[in-house]
Order: C-alpha cells, then sequence, then structure tokens
C-alpha cells in the first residue's frame, strides 16, 4: 500500500469532520453488510446486491472496459471506501430514485457509529458532488463538504485531472467533451430564447462557453435574469459541443454562486 494512500485511510479513521449527520431529510431503510467493493463509490451487499453511493463520482476504475484506463487515484478512492465500509453493517438510506438503469441501489450509508460514508468520500477529495434532477438530497450538505476539500488541496484536487476550469478557455473545454467537469467563470449575457434559459460566458455565443436550462426545468431557477449577469459561478455537469462548449443544467445544485449564497433557486 502507497505511503499516500495510509496517510488518506489515516486521515479518514482519525477526522471527525465527516462523522456529522447532513442537515437534509432521508429515509432511513434496511442494514446490510458490505462484502467487497467495486471502485470508490460502489459496494456489494451481502445478499449480491450492489450499492452506487448516490451524491458522489469516486475516480473511476477501468474494470475491464475497452479503450478505458484508470483515472488518477481510482484505485486510493477503492481503498478508502473499503477501509471504511468492508465487512461493516450499513444502514442504507434514500432520498430519490432508489434504483439506477443498471440495477443498482442508490442510497446513502451509514455506519453503525453515525457516520456518513458520502461526506467521509467528499470530505477526504475522494469523490466530486455528482447529482441528478431525480435524487437531490443531501447534495448541498456535500457541495459544502466538496468546497472545504477542494480549499485544502486533498486527494484528487491536488490532481490536474480534475482542476476546475475556466469558461473562458473555450477550446480546452472542448478537449473534454463527454466528460464530467466543474466549469466556473463570470456569466457575460442571460436570455430566455423560446423559454430555454442561456447563460454566455463569452461575447461570442456561437463558440464560447455556455449554460442552458431547459423550459421543463426552469421552473426550479430564478426568472429574474440580473440574478445571473456578471455572476461569477461554477457549473457542473457533462461537457458537449452545441455552438462551442456546453453543460445542461437540470437542477440548481448544479450552479454555485461564487460570490455569494446560491440565488440560483
Amino acid at each position: 500500500m502507497s505511503q499516500l494512500l495510509c496517510g488518506l485511510i489515516l486521515c479518514i479513521v482519525a477526522s471527525n469532520s465527516a462523522d456529522a449527520l447532513p442537515s437534509c431529510d432521508l429515509e432511513r431503510s434496511e442494514t446490510s453488510r458490505v462484502v467487497s467493493i467495486v471502485d470508490g463509490d460502489t459496494v456489494v451487499l451481502q445478499d449480491g446486491r450492489e450499492v452506487r453511493l448516490v451524491g458522489l463520482q469516486a475516480p473511476k476504475l477501468a474494470l475491464g472496459r475497452p479503450n478505458f484506463t484508470d483515472w488518477p487515484l481510482a484505485i486510493e478512492a477503492r481503498e478508502v471506501l473499503a477501509a471504511l465500509v468492508k465487512n461493516e453493517d450499513v444502514q442504507l438510506s434514500y432520498g430519490g430514485r432508489r434504483e439506477d438503469r443498471y440495477g443498482r441501489l442508490l442510497a446513502h450509508l451509514f455506519l453503525a457509529d453515525g457516520r456518513w460514508v458520502q461526506g467521509a468520500m467528499i470530505a477526504k477529495g475522494m469523490a466530486r458532488v455528482y447529482s441528478f434532477p431525480d435524487n437531490r438530497s443531501c447534495v448541498r450538505d456535500l457541495l459544502r463538504l466538496e468546497e472545504q476539500a477542494r480549499g485544502m488541496r486533498r486527494a484528487i484536487w491536488d490532481q490536474s485531472y480534475y482542476a476546475v476550469l475556466p469558461a473562458d478557455e473555450p477550446h480546452r473545454l472542448l478537449t473534454h467533451l463527454d466528460s464530467f467537469q466543474l466549469v466556473e467563470g463570470t456569466v457575460k449575457r442571460a436570455a430566455l430564447v423560446r423559454g430555454r434559459l442561456y447563460l454566455n460566458f463569452g461575447d461570442d455565443w456561437r463558440k464560447d462557453f455556455t449554460a442552458t436550462i431547459a423550459p421543463k426545468h426552469l421552473r426550479q431557477f430564478s426568472d429574474d435574469l440580473e440574478v445571473y449577469r456578471d455572476a461569477r459561478i461554477r457549473v457542473r455537469g457533462w461537457i458537449k459541443s452545441y455552438n462551442g462548449p456546453e453543460i445542461v443544467v437540470t437542477h440548481p445544485e448544479q450552479i454555485e454562486f461564487l460570490d455569494g449564497p446560491g440565488r440560483a433557486s
């Protein structure tokens, strides 16, 4: 085991920062034992069911997939999760959709001593916050923990692979197509076009980075365009290409206002 990995595990064992319960409401469910670890965000229970830790994305392992290589710190993330939960009883808790398309449970996990597994992984910099419109519970708690971990340059946040990308470098963003990224910059223009909100981060909407919100999701956001104009924000999501790099936003937790409290919802 590498010196880095030993340090990460000891940090988790010794730290109280991730022990606090989340402030969100969850439906507590059954307790089961974790018997094996797939990767940094997926475990197998004693009855054979897999649980995908909802609310985060850990560095990915190739796991036999063709043309896929391990992301930096993927092995370490799996070992840190193993140190937390392998051969331990965990209580499954739910705050949204309970199962993904692969049949995995989508749950928050709590150890017998009350520790929140998602909070521990995020606090130690072993995962990024990753949410869905139908599974948003506890995301704001996780975002606060991620901010602290990033500020301390813990684990993945000390790796250029996971760096927050600048919105004013669209050519750089296009090299990350079809990947999950955090993008940060100042909104130059906010516009509603046929019910869709466009947040443009450059002067040329045909090539600069844009965050878009479809009409069906817009009711969750402020309809005051002045909220967004000249705001410095961080957007997280999948980079696509449509008149330059784009992230499609489906729920408020994907947008963080960096100069004050979140004003998107």
